[in-house]
Formats: structure tokens, C-alpha cells, sequence
């Protein structure tokens, strides 16, 4: 637990000494917004809000989590490879990264209802869908940067490896959201439909946490 701490400490600094990273993730998600609005303006339908947020989050994602393990040099790797256990550096990554698509999906989200308007959800299936479905895409491409960062073209992996990853977490989010915009939803269904979502979260961290030892070690 401490090696965890002490590793999302540093890149929490890290990311503090690189402010150009996250200011340009935000300026991508404020100037995609505000493009979305000139084109559109305030009036499209719900489903159109609900696919338009979830591409627009979807991208800032890819944006914010593919340097996880892509900017570490090999040096840097060899020296965490000393330090710390592998089970440790992934746990560390995905929580940081997790908390980070939270934060970014919170304004995005703030800035998509400033510019869009936000349609009448129920909230007790749209906010907690929201907040694992973020967690759940940073998870899955926190794996995805792991194994991108081990190949000579890691952008373009990332790109063709992270989409099939995220896709079926992707449609739950979608159908979830798209669900909570017909009114009041019964509780058995909502439970149904965050158990999925978080079901594939769960995965996604057995999996990273299995796997990524032997990564690692290569």
C-alpha cells in the first residue's frame, strides 16, 4: 500500500511539473464543446446529448490516459522495475488515472450542460454510471498505454488497441444513459445495469493485475 501511495504521489508531481499536459486536454474538451454548440446550438434531442458526451469523453480519455506509460523512458522503467513490485506500478497508474478521468469527466460534464443544456435524467442511474464508466475506461486504457508503450508506433497502437477494448464498455454507458432519460427507472433495473458496468470494471483489474507482471518483466 505505501509503494502505491508513494507512486500516485509522483505522478500526481509529475503531472503538477507538466501542467501543459492536462491544460491542453482541457483546452481540447472546452474548444470540442464549444464547437458542438456552434454547430448545433441548444437544440438537439436527448440521444443526440447522450452520444455527443460520450464521444466527446471518450476522446479526451484517450487524450489523458495514453501517456501513462508511454513518457516513461526506459530508464525510468528499470528504475521502478528495482523499486517497486509490477502489481504496484499498475494499481498506482490505474487509480491515478481513474481519479484524473473523474475530474475531467466532472468538467467536461459542467461545461457540456453551461454550453448544451442537460436533459431530465435519472440521476440515480445516470451519476453512478458516469462515475464507473469513467473509472472503467481509464482502467482499460491504463492496460492499453502499458502495452502500447512496449511498441516502436505507440500512438497508432493505442489507437487500434484501446477502441475494441473500451467499445463494450462503451455500449453499456450509452444504453445506461439512454435508459435514464425515460423518466423514473425501476431499481432492479438499475442495479442490473451498474452490476454490468461495474462487473467489467472488476475484470478489467483482475486482468491488469494477472497480466501485467509478465509485461513488466519483458
Amino acid at each position: 500500500m505505501k509503494e502505491i501511495t508513494e507512486l500516485i504521489r509522483k505522478d500526481f508531481l509529475l503531472e503538477l511539473r507538466q501542467r501543459y499536459a492536462i491544460n491542453g486536454i482541457l483546452l481540447y474538451v472546452f474548444s470540442t464543446i464549444f464547437v458542438v454548440q456552434l454547430c448545433f446550438g441548444r437544440v438537439i434531442d436527448d440521444k443526440t446529448w447522450v452520444a455527443l458526451f460520450w464521444i466527446i469523453l471518450l476522446f479526451a480519455a484517450f487524450n489523458a490516459v495514453s501517456k501513462s506509460f508511454i513518457q516513461e523512458n526506459s530508464s525510468r522503467r528499470l528504475y521502478y522495475y528495482m523499486i517497486a513490485s509490477p502489481v504496484s506500478v499498475i494499481l498506482s497508474k490505474m487509480v491515478y488515472n481513474a481519479f484524473l478521468m473523474v475530474l475531467l469527466g466532472s468538467l467536461s460534464l459542467l461545461l457540456y450542460t453551461v454550453f448544451m443544456g442537460f436533459p431530465a435524467f435519472d440521476m440515480r442511474l445516470f451519476i453512478p454510471a458516469f462515475l464507473l464508466g469513467s473509472i472503467g475506461i481509464a482502467a482499460a486504457l491504463t492496460m492499453v498505454s502499458a502495452i502500447a508503450s512496449r511498441s516502436g508506433n505507440n500512438a497508432a497502437l493505442m489507437a487500434i488497441l484501446g477502441f475494441p477494448v473500451v467499445l463494450p464498455l462503451l455500449l453499456i454507458l450509452v444504453k445506461a444513459s439512454q435508459t435514464a432519460l425515460n423518466g423514473p427507472v425501476d431499481d432492479l433495473k438499475i442495479l442490473s445495469m451498474l452490476a454490468s458496468v461495474l462487473l467489467i470494471d472488476t475484470v478489467v483489474l483482475i486482468l491488469a493485475v494477472i497480466l501485467f507482471p509478465y509485461l513488466w518483466r519483458d
